[in-house]
């Protein structure tokens, strides 16, 4: 079945001004309506890489989310396990500046509790043939014990990311079933209660290896923007890897990508620092455009073979 990611999906509306961006006050510009949501552009960026992910979760019985659905299934991504439901998806409000970071933003979030019968009704048969699941850990607390319970009755490997990280650093528990954990700078600031900011990445890595072993998190990634990312694990293992230099058009999704490109490497039998620098690459991809997800790759351009690795690990 390859990687199962679970998470919302959100209609993202997006403005961009047409000269310099000026807070405060009135931009002429133009706005894009884009479909978004964490895991919905993880599970596209997966499949981006001609892999073939599932994707569990909800959208709204309108012809946006049919849209939803269509584009996923276009992609090769399986839709089998998605609800539709009225006022199903989340909604993302933002506003761009000219150097293509958010300036401000509003979001919506769904209900996602359906997701819990969805899970106990068809769980095992869904964890049972998955090769790594991904999940949005701020969900519901019913969702994300469902998912640990299934991921370790299966042996699945379980990667965490987060859309909202107030609620995530209330699941310091649940983070330590987790094979990895990926955020960014701020919101690992948050998850420690540490500023971790202005030290040099070097530093930074050296400073998460200690954090991590303190908690109990098997391995952790933190993505520091044009600074690149910092990794450690509870083995002793940390490092830097630098961004690519790379035209900056939206950043939008890029965390995504990078979310996508470690679990991807990681599931696929890479390292932590190898599969970090294919997170890197993903992510590279992306903010060089105006979409949410990375653009068509061979899994050989990554240094991945998928299918020859999971028939090794067979018994």
């Amino acid at each position: 079945m390859g990687i199962v990611v679970i998470g919302a999906a959100f209609v993202d509306i997006k403005g961009f001004p047409k000269d310099n961006y000026i807070a405060n006050g009135r931009n002429v510009g133009r706005i894009e309506y884009v479909h978004g949501g964490v895991a919905r552009n993880v599970v596209e960026d997966i499949a981006n890489v001609e892999l073939r992910p599932t994707y569990l979760g909800i959208v709204d019985d309108t012809p946006m989310g049919e849209a939803v659905v269509q584009k996923l299934r276009n992609h090769k991504v399986n839709t089998d396990y998605v609800l539709t439901i009225p006022d199903g998806m989340g909604t993302w409000l933002a506003v761009f500046d000219n150097n293509g970071d958010v300036a401000g933003s509003i979001s919506k979030r769904p209900n996602m509790l359906p997701l819990v019968d969805l899970l106990d009704e068809r769980g095992d048969e869904i964890f049972a043939s998955a090769d790594a699941a991904v999940l949005e850990v701020d969900l519901d607390k019913e969702i994300v014990k469902a998912v640990i319970e299934l991921a370790q009755r299966h042996g699945t490997k379980l990667f965490a990311l987060v859309s909202n990280m107030s609620i995530a650093v209330q699941r310091r528990d649940f983070l330590q079933k987790f094979d990895c954990f990926i955020c960014n700078r701020q919101e690992a600031g948050m998850f420690f209660a540490d500023g971790f900011e202005g030290d040099a990445p070097e530093k930074l890595a050296k400073a998460l290896c200690g954090k991590i072993a303190r908690a109990n998190i098997p391995s952790m990634v933190v993505t520091l923007g044009g600074q690149g990312a910092v990794y450690a694990d509870m083995q002793g293992t940390f490092g830097v890897c630098p961004a690519r230099d790379v035209h900056v058009k939206d950043t939008t999704g890029a965390g995504d990508a990078f979310c996508a490109g470690v679990a991807i490497g990681m599931t696929y039998g890479k390292g932590l620092a190898q599969a970090v620098e294919i997170g890197t690459a993903l992510a590279a991809s992306v903010i060089t455009s105006s979409e949410n997800v990375c653009p068509r790759f061979l899994p050989q351009e990554l240094g991945l073979d998928p299918e020859k690795f999971m028939t090794a690990m067979q018994p």
